[in-house]
């Protein structure tokens, strides 16, 4: 409770001498972020390959993030394997939204995402966003 007081007397303090205090991050801020993120997506075809990539992560966007944005599958199973380690990450369930495959991926960052399930004669559309 005293860091919550000192907090307020000190935001009262500024306001009456003028200065302004930015609000706090809004979620159109989050949205800003994650369109720029996005706007920098790879498209591939799952299964023309046997591994997307390699590709250096930018920073335009903290994690690596997938979707499907075409084909007849509903869902392409993906993870990430880091040039560094030569392992793959964990499997993720990735549908039509973005999807989270790896989080908290440093800049300069080389990887590459394995075509690890076959899709049984289904095709897929996918971005990706690092």
């Amino acid at each position: 409770m005293p860091h919550r007081f000192a907090r307020a007397s000190l935001v009262a303090l500024l306001v009456t001498l003028g200065f302004t205090v930015p609000p706090p991050a809004s979620a159109a801020t989050a949205a800003a972020a994650a369109t720029s993120c996005y706007d920098g997506a790879v498209t591939v075809h799952y299964g023309e390959v046997r591994d997307f990539g390699p590709y250096r992560t930018t920073s335009r966007c903290t994690d690596i993030n997938m979707r499907v944005t075409g084909g007849d599958a509903d869902y392409v199973v993906a993870c990430v394997t880091f040039e560094k380690t030569g392992v793959c990450n964990y499997w993720t369930k990735v549908r039509r939204s973005w999807t989270t495959i790896a989080t908290d991926v440093l800049d300069g960052t080389r990887f590459t995402v394995p075509n690890g399930v076959d899709l049984e004669g289904s095709s897929a559309t996918i971005q990706i966003a690092f």
